[in-house]
C-alpha cells in the first residue's frame, strides 16, 4: 500500500467525520436559546442571526430547511438500522440533553450519521484494500471492513461522550463562582428564583453553558413550574452528583425554611475542597503516567547518548586486538 492511498484514505475518513459533526453542531437548532433570543430581542422586524444560523429569509435558511427535511424523511428506517427501537432513544435523548444538543432532530442526525459511517467506512476500506491486493489473505482483509464497520457505528458514541464530559466538566468548574454570587443575591435581598436567572444573566460570557441551564432553569420557574421541579430539572439535565447534592439542599432548605445562603456558603466551599482534592489526585496519577514515556521513550534515548561513545570505543579496542 502507497503512501498517497493512506493519505487519500486519511482524508476521506476526515472527511466523513468532518461532515458529521457539521451536521450535528451547524444544522442542529437550539429551542432554548431561540427563545431566549426571542425573549432578548424586541426588535421583530430585523431578525437577527440566533445560534449561528442566518435569518429566516435568507437563501442558506431555505437550504438548511430543505435539508433537514431530506434528514428527517431519511430518519425512521436509519433509526431502525442503528438500534433506535423500543427505549434507546428516550436514552438517547437523555445524553443529548447532557451534552447540550436539544434540537428534536439531533436523533434522526444521530441515527443517520450512524447509519452511514456503518456502511461508508467498510465500503471505502473494502475498496482501498482491494485495489491495493493487501493483505493477500482474505479473512484477514474481511477482519479489516469489519473493523472499519464497528469504527463508524460506535464513533458517534465516542464524540458524543466527549462532548457529554466537556460539558460536564465545564459546568463542574462553574458552580463554586456561581454558588458565591447566588449567595451574594440572596444576600442582598433577592428571591432565589430571581437570583437564579440574574446569576445566569451576569455569567453569560465567563460561562455560557452555565447561563444556558441557569436560563432554561429560569424560564421553566416563569412558565408556572414549582421551585423543586426546575431544580429537579437542572439537575437532570446536568447530570452530576454535585449538582444533585446541590439540589437536593436547596429543595431542603425551601422546605424547611432554613437559610439559603449559609447553605450555599457551606456548598461552595465544599465544592471547591472537592475540586482541589480532584487536582491532588490527578497530580499524584501524574509520575505513574510518566514511566510509559520515560521508560520506552526517554530511558532508550539517555542510555544511548551515555553508552554509545563507550560501545563504539571498546569495539574499536576489539577490533585492534584481534
Amino acid at each position: 500500500m502507497t503512501s498517497s492511498t493512506l493519505i487519500f484514505a486519511a482524508l476521506v475518513f476526515a472527511l466523513v467525520v468532518m461532515l458529521s459533526l457539521a451536521l450535528l453542531n451547524r444544522w442542529l437548532p437550539d429551542p432554548g436559546r431561540e427563545r431566549l433570543a426571542r425573549l432578548r430581542d424586541q426588535n421583530a422586524a430585523n431578525p437577527t442571526p440566533i445560534n449561528g444560523q442566518t435569518a429566516p429569509g435568507s437563501a442558506w435558511h431555505r437550504t438548511q430547511a430543505q435539508l433537514l427535511s431530506g434528514l428527517l424523511w431519511l430518519g425512521p428506517w436509519t433509526s431502525g438500522l442503528s438500534g433506535g427501537e423500543g427505549d434507546t432513544p428516550s436514552a438517547v435523548r437523555l445524553r443529548f440533553g447532557h451534552a447540550g444538543w436539544r434540537s428534536p432532530v439531533a436523533l434522526q442526525i444521530y441515527f443517520i450519521s450512524k447509519t452511514l459511517l456503518t456502511l461508508l467506512l467498510p465500503a471505502l476500506a473494502f475498496s482501498v484494500l482491494n485495489a491495493q491486493g493487501w493483505p493477500a489473505n482474505t479473512m484477514l482483509r474481511m477482519a479489516l471492513v469489519v473493523v472499519a464497520a464497528g469504527l463508524g457505528y460506535y464513533l458517534p458514541d465516542a464524540l458524543l461522550r466527549l462532548r457529554i464530559q466537556r460539558r460536564q466538566l465545564a459546568l463542574l468548574h462553574a458552580f463554586p463562582d456561581a454558588l458565591d454570587l447566588l449567595r451574594l443575591c440572596v444576600q442582598a435581598g433577592l428571591g432565589l428564583d430571581a437570583a437564579i436567572e440574574r446569576v445566569g444573566r451576569e455569567m453569560r460570557y465567563a460561562r455560557p453553558v452555565l447561563n444556558e441551564e441557569f436560563a432554561l432553569t429560569g424560564l421553566a420557574l416563569r412558565s408556572g413550574s414549582s421551585r423543586a421541579e426546575a431544580l429537579r430539572n437542572l439537575s437532570q439535565r446536568v447530570d452530576l452528583k454535585d449538582i444533585d447534592a446541590l439540589v437536593s439542599m436547596l429543595i431542603q432548605a425551601d422546605r424547611f425554611g432554613t437559610s439559603v445562603s449559609e447553605s450555599l456558603a457551606v456548598y461552595a466551599d465544599a465544592m471547591r475542597i472537592q475540586r482541589r482534592l480532584r487536582a491532588e489526585e490527578a497530580a499524584a496519577k501524574l509520575p505513574v503516567k510518566l514511566l510509559i514515556p520515560l521508560i520506552f521513550c526517554v530511558f532508550p534515548s539517555l542510555l544511548t547518548v551515555l553508552l554509545g561513545p563507550v560501545v563504539v570505543t571498546l569495539a574499536r579496542q576489539f577490533v585492534k586486538m584481534g
